[in-house]
């Protein structure tokens, strides 16, 4: 079956030994696939359909373009709304997207059939957060994973607060703090990706997922693995990890254990990496609204499990996007690309507020 018509294009090809292969691959090159609910409601029915069929032998989540995976969400749409029906808490557009996009997340985070993700190309805040939770997450020499929430107002979400604490050392704290960009040896070394493979390699990874023998191993993952790690053997070297190479620098800027001086730290570096430059001139420019959420979610969720995070993601996003950083954010990068945003000090009850739940049952309150 194939619809080509949909933002998600859904296909299901032969395998061997009767097993199929599904495809969900994302098309909307020219928002470079950023996430509409559509899009996730398409994700979340297919999973579903693919989870309870038992032909289906693995999923693969990819873009019809080399250029991106996914830019992240469509937050011009969600300005929109919010501006629309800016009185509304919790406005029904920002609920129903974040609720839906972390259910999906949460999905593949704990779906019991391995799940392929093709990260080649941009891959940033929503992006990730699909590729975060799959079994098995393939980096290109093309990936650029970033999650920028910092400079459009909000927080790095879609489990962020779960795995950003997860990386090396305090690597998750500084790069939801500055939304520094990561490359393929980065995702490999803050574990947000377990195989480097070439872009080019893709078609041929697909034709070698319909020809595998599906029933040799107990546990399909198995095989999956087997195939991949076949081509990233054969892979060619990769830039170094800005992260790694800068390892030390970070611990030591992130080291505070007060906000303002940890982003003190990181706005003072005067060195000559350009990588760390950019970093420093992204939190200076950021909202200080957001690296104060940055920093709240992350003491807050330091002992939760993936579902408790994400329920208290949700929470927080439908109060953040009620701040007007958030539209002011978006208007400054993504609409009137001015990049001169007015940012609005925060108080402490404004961030307080953020984490006070509107509702008396949780929208995400069954998630396992």
């Amino acid at each position: 079956m194939n619809t080509n018509a949909l933002p998600v294009r859904l296909e299901e090809r032969a395998g061997a030994g009767g097993m199929r292969v599904a495809l969900a691959t994302l098309d909307v090159p020219t928002s470079l696939h950023a996430l509409t609910l559509d899009m996730i409601r398409l994700l979340e029915g297919a999973l579903v359909r693919w989870a309870a069929d038992p032909s289906i032998a693995c999923v693969v989540l990819q873009s019809s373009t080399d250029k991106a995976f996914c830019a992240g969400g469509d937050v011009r749409s969600l300005r929109q709304a919010l501006l629309a029906q800016a009185d509304a808490m919790p406005n029904p557009v920002a609920l129903a997207f974040f609720s839906e996009e972390y259910r999906l997340d949460h999905r593949i985070h704990t779906y019991p059939k391995p799940v392929l993700v093709w990260g080649g190309g941009i891959v940033m805040g929503g992006g990730l957060g699909l590729m975060a939770g799959a079994s098995h997450r393939v980096v290109t020499e093309t990936t650029r994973i970033a999650m920028p929430e910092i400079s459009i107002g909000l927080f790095p979400d879609v489990g962020g607060s779960w795995f950003l604490p997860r990386m090396p050392g305090r690597c998750g704290l500084f790069l939801g703090l500055t939304g520094a960009p990561l490359n393929a040896a980065d995702a490999l070394f803050t574990g947000l990706a377990d195989y480097a493979i070439a872009q080019q390699e893709r078609g041929r990874i697909l034709d070698a997922l319909c020809q595998a023998d599906w029933t040799a191993q107990a546990d399909a993952g198995v095989t999956l693995d087997l195939l991949l790690r076949a081509f990233a053997d054969a892979a060619p070297a990769l830039p170094p990890a800005q992260t790694r190479i800068h390892f030390d620098a970070i611990q030591a800027m992130t080291r505070s254990r007060a906000l303002a001086g940890v982003v003190a730290a990181i706005v003072a570096y005067d060195g000559e990496a350009a990588w760390l430059q950019a970093a420093a001139k992204s939190l200076a420019g950021g909202s200080p609204f957001s690296a104060a959420l940055a920093w709240s979610l992350r003491e807050r969720a330091r002992h939760l499990g993936l579902a408790d995070a994400l329920r208290l993601e949700l929470t927080v996003a439908v109060r953040c996007c009620a701040y007007p950083d958030f539209s002011e954010g978006v208007r400054a990068l993504l609409i009137d690309k001015d990049s001169a945003p007015q940012w609005r000090p925060p108080a402490l009850q404004d961030l307080a507020q953020c984490f006070e739940s509107p509702w008396a049952r949780h929208p995400l309150a069954d998630l396992d």
